[in-house]
């Protein structure tokens, strides 16, 4: 092939192609916990975390509640991957070797958030959210008031115990158990100008993928972790709890657990709990789905 402008553009858009049909092509999970939410700076501060809407009888004027306001922010980070390619290989028509690079990266963009994302879930013990306290903890601080004043009771979502970690979560609502932020998505780029330094001195022309996002933790209430030994009791109690979660003042949040996420070791016992056996009486069948994403290990 003989490199001018116009077959290097021509490279990039068969490249490009590579790129994106992989990208869309790649399955992905990361959806089923988090929410997206875009972002427009540095950082996003979510202050109204911790405020559940409530409902009264409308007599007389509106009730204005002044929350307690958290300073949880989720500061955008910068992730890249990128490659070289050498120009002889272009001029040897070695294009075919690069296909199913560029194929790669794609899959590894759609993927990213995954890694992102179940990561944090398993960062979720040692990792703080809005309250000031570990994601999964057993300190977590509820009050008395509505407006999050009064006596504070410690509640927990985590049960302590020596196996794998498990994770029983409520991704019901709008805004679910993780946050994933997004400043600048996922794109590919390429540096061919036959005037660009590092081009005119390594003979080399550059591709990369880059994107500013980063992940964050939602409502504590909507997940539960626990390191117990996955039984239908185990299971059961990690219900319960959830489903006795509160609002600041008491009121009932009314949290549905319907996802069921666990490692691969502990798929086989998941299903067993969840999916209805014929020859078993399963109180716990279809109370819940699994997801045992490869993340999580």
């Amino acid at each position: 092939m003989i490199v001018t402008p116009g077959s290097l553009a021509a490279l990039f858009t068969a490249f490009k192609a590579e790129f994106q049909n992989a990208q869309a092509a790649t399955p992905t999970d990361w959806a089923r916990i988090a929410t997206s939410v875009p972002s427009s700076s540095a950082s996003n501060t979510y202050g109204w975390l911790g405020q559940f809407p409530t409902f009264r009888e409308w007599i007389g004027d509106r009730v204005l509640k002044n929350m307690a306001a958290h300073s949880y922010s989720i500061t955008n980070k910068k992730f890249e991957s990128s490659v070289g390619v050498p120009r002889d290989s272009i001029e040897d028509d070695e294009i075919g070797v690069y296909k199913p690079l560029f194929a790669e990266m794609g899959r590894a963009s759609t993927a990213h958030p995954d890694e992102l994302v179940f990561g944090l879930l398993k960062a979720g013990l040692t990792t703080l959210c809005y309250d000031g306290q570990n994601f999964f903890d057993v300190d977590h601080p509820v009050y008395t008031q509505t407006d999050g004043t009064g006596t504070a009771v410690s509640v927990s979502n985590y049960q302590d115990g020596e196996g794998p970690a498990w994770y029983l979560l409520d991704v019901s609502r709008a805004i679910k158990p993780i946050i994933f932020q997004v400043r600048r998505n996922y794109a590919l780029k390429a540096m061919t100008s036959m005037d660009d330094e590092q081009v005119f001195m390594r003979d080399e022309y550059r591709y990369g993928v880059d994107a500013r996002v980063n992940g964050g933790f939602g409502f504590w209430q909507f997940a539960y972790c626990s390191k117990a030994p996955l039984t239908p009791e185990s299971y059961g109690a990690a219900r319960a709890a959830m489903k006795n979660f509160r609002a600041d003042g008491g009121r009932p949040l009314g949290i549905n657990p319907g996802l069921l996420v666990v490692p691969s070791q502990l798929e086989g016992a998941a299903r067993k709990i969840l999916v209805k056996d014929a020859n078993s009486g399963n109180e716990w069948a279809g109370t819940a789905e699994v997801l045992a994403p490869s993340w999580l290990g």
